[in-house]
């Protein structure tokens, strides 16, 4: 098995100001690669960067994107390209979720949801995987989600989102076998990040992750030689992927439904 050596490696990372983009990126450059911190939020990127800089003598640059804007991968391939950077690696970790009855959501929302978890982490991807694949020796990391695994009454739009995650990666994985990228979809569950600030009804109850233990189950997995097309970060929650495929499909989600959306996704919404 050929170990990454991420001291050659630079690595893209969206969503970085915080949560489990932040916990991503100060692994990655703990292990020594370059990174580039995507979000919105400038400000809290340079404070990474500088942070990052400082500790691991690695470069860390910032890069403010609307990741709801169309278009995003090309526009942060421009965007790299002009300052000379040459990517081996990507993880896509933004994303947000909304909550509550799909006919009382607001279509605005509804768009700018599947803009960031699904149509610019398909067109970021396909702006660099033809650069990751020829260099073959970095990573690629879609989040995704354990809600990814069940559809999820309540919260209808981010789980089908995250099952298209989780079903491209999965494909990539496989597509991608023989350059040397390790592809993998993640799939946390419940993660102390600000992911539940964008949700109306807040929190939910329930055992918490921490960033940092779900990127170390990521890292594993890549450690090992990405032998794995996806991974769910927690026992349990690996346990609760297989519950789905006990029952019929009519069955499980009625299931889902009758124990409550919120209920359902104390256990199956992920934070990314």
């Amino acid at each position: 098995m050929t170990r990454i050596d991420y001291s050659q490696q630079t690595t893209i990372i969206t969503g970085a100001s915080s949560g489990i983009g932040a916990a991503f990126a100060r692994e990655l450059a703990r292990r020594g690669s370059d990174v580039v911190l995507v979000a919105r939020r400038l400000d809290r990127l340079e404070a990474l960067a500088a942070e990052l800089e400082a500790t691991h003598g690695i470069r860390a640059t910032a890069i403010a994107l609307d990741l709801a804007a169309p278009a995003a991968g090309r526009t942060l391939a421009a965007e790299v390209a002009d300052r000379g950077l040459s990517v081996t690696g990507l993880v896509n970790n933004a994303g947000f979720g909304t909550d509550g009855p799909f006919h009382e959501e607001d279509p605005a929302r509804l768009a700018d949801e599947i803009s960031v978890d699904v149509a610019n982490l398909v067109d970021i991807t396909r702006a660099f995987i033809e650069p990751l694949r020829a260099a073959g020796t970095g990573i690629l990391v879609n989040v995704a989600s354990l809600a990814a695994y069940m559809p999820n009454p309540g919260m209808a739009v981010y789980s089908a989102c995250k099952a298209f995650v989780l079903s491209l990666t999965e494909a990539l994985w496989v597509e991608s076998r023989g350059t040397g990228l390790r592809v993998l979809s993640l799939a946390p569950g419940l993660t102390r990040t600000e992911f539940f600030d964008a949700l109306e009804g807040g929190a939910y109850e329930g055992s918490y992750q921490t960033p940092e233990q779900v990127v170390q189950t990521a890292m594993r997995v890549l450690d090992k030689g990405g032998r794995r097309p996806s991974v769910q970060s927690g026992r349990i929650n690996s346990a609760l992927t297989v519950l789905p495929r006990l029952f019929t499909r009519r069955r499980a989600v009625l299931l889902s439904a009758a124990a409550g959306a919120r209920s359902w996704s104390r256990s199956l919404t992920t934070v990314g």
